[in-house]
């Protein structure tokens, strides 16, 4: 690894971020913090919520954990970094902490793709074959869908990292972008791309594809099912089960799919994306399932209450 740095000739990049206007960097920071510590906040109550509650130690609350942690750790990778150079004059990334950061960004968005569509599968499971839901999604069912869907994360984050660990960079060292993407980063090579993009797209479509087929199965599957439902109480919580999942998932996957399925071309509008998918989803997602969740809510009030009568335990 050392001998491909000193091949590059460039050891640290230059993040450009969104704007070179002071004015509009604090005006950045201040919202990107604020974003980040409601994530935090969210994220860690959802995980809380359900853990300390019994009845939502279900499978998929199980996943809706592993969801928030999986946006929490997302969230961290580029939001420090992004607040320190919005006040820092010297915007700077070493060449393998800009690697590392492209790495684990693609480990957790991986591992999310993966989280959501093992969801998917749950619910056409819950709606679809009710009857033998505990048998076919047991705890140690559940326990191995997790640890593949960070397995995949892995694989994914390393397949995307290496080829662009392997590339020479000898020119401009300024990445256009507030954090180490793939594409911009690409760009500043000055060896062929061609084998680590064929690569990427190879891989992140593969991914894309592979989520997207199985969601639509699922929930084609789970839609069938749901309209034969001869209650409309019954449909009503049925669809409500699937509304916030689907709604995540579109979140989740219409950014990505935008950025990484076309050709290597850099536009503006790719960093408002990016600024959607990596600062605004990990947060919107405990919102829609706070939300679209009575039982989630129903937790964190008696998460409130149970804060509350602390100090009287403590009396008796």
């Amino acid at each position: 690894m050392m001998a491909v740095r000193n091949k590059s000739g460039v050891t640290e990049f230059i993040l450009l971020g969104l704007s070179n206007t002071p004015e509009l960097q604090i005006v950045f920071f201040v919202v990107f913090l604020i974003v980040y510590l409601f994530t935090i906040a969210g994220n860690v109550l959802i995980m809380v919520t359900v853990y300390v509650h019994s009845n939502l130690h279900s499978p998929m609350y199980f996943f809706l954990s592993n969801l928030s942690f999986l946006d929490l750790c997302f969230s961290t990778v580029t939001v420090p970094k992004a607040l320190v150079n919005f006040l820092s004059q010297s915007k700077t990334i070493s060449f393998r902490d800009c690697i590392a950061q492209l790495f684990f960004f693609h480990l957790f968005s991986g591992a999310e793709v993966f989280n959501l569509t093992l969801m998917a599968y749950d619910r056409y499971v819950a709606i679809c074959n009710p009857l033998r839901y505990t048998t076919i999604i047991s705890r140690r069912t559940c326990l191995y869908m997790i640890i593949s869907s960070w397995v995949g994360g892995f694989l994914h984050g390393f397949t995307q990292a290496l080829p662009t660990f392997q590339l020479s960079f000898c020119g401009p060292n300024e990445i256009n972008h507030f954090v180490c993407e793939l594409r911009p980063l690409s760009l500043l090579a000055c060896s062929g791309i061609f084998i680590s993009e064929t690569v990427s797209m190879a891989n992140s479509g593969s991914l894309a594809l592979g989520g997207f087929l199985v969601l639509l199965i699922s929930y084609i599957y789970i839609i069938s099912t749901i309209l034969k439902i001869r209650s409309a109480e019954g449909r009503r919580k049925a669809f409500s089960t699937c509304a916030a999942h689907l709604l995540v998932v579109i979140i989740a996957f219409g950014p990505c799919v935008f950025i990484y399925m076309r050709p290597l071309v850099t536009f503006s509008t790719d960093k408002l994306f990016s600024v959607f998918y990596t600062i605004f989803t990990p947060l919107l997602n405990p919102i829609i399932y706070t939300l679209r969740n009575d039982e989630v809510k129903k937790g964190m009030l008696r998460l409130r209450d149970k804060k509350v009568s602390f100090p009287e335990i403590h009396k008796n």
